[in-house]
């Protein structure tokens, strides 16, 4: 639906090395560089561009597909690591969904990023 999206932050760097480590586990890497920016994506285009500046307000909520549940783990401890602050461990949503796995992570400016899996435990595409 979309082609990418562009978030501004205040400390480009700072954000750089805080997403390139959380979205690693989802398979998200750094495709293109900017001074204060980077581009991140799966494959050969990127789906994510930040850009040093001043952040968006209010803060933005951005949720990003895992293929498994193990990678929302792993999404979740990766952030926190980076630096990130908890919004809610990883956990099944029933109010989204009998699927809905996810956890949600802010990031350095506040912003609301989540991994989810909609995809029932033990499935074959959850393996």
């Amino acid at each position: 639906m979309y082609d990418h999206v562009s978030l501004k932050v205040k400390d480009g760097v700072k954000s750089r090395k805080f997403f390139q480590r959380t979205l690693a586990p989802l398979g998200y890497k750094v495709i293109d560089e900017s001074e204060g920016g980077a581009g991140f994506g799966a494959k050969d285009a990127s789906a994510l561009w930040i850009a040093q500046g001043r952040p968006h307000e209010p803060a933005l909520h951005l949720a990003f597909a895992a293929p498994g549940r193990a990678e929302v783990d792993a999404f979740y401890k990766a952030a926190l690591d980076a630096g990130g602050r908890d919004n809610g461990r990883p956990g099944i949503r029933e109010s989204y969904g009998p699927n809905y796995y996810a956890a949600f992570v802010l990031d350095p400016d506040g912003n609301n990023i989540e991994a989810v899996c909609q995809k029932a435990e033990g499935s074959k595409k959850d393996r």
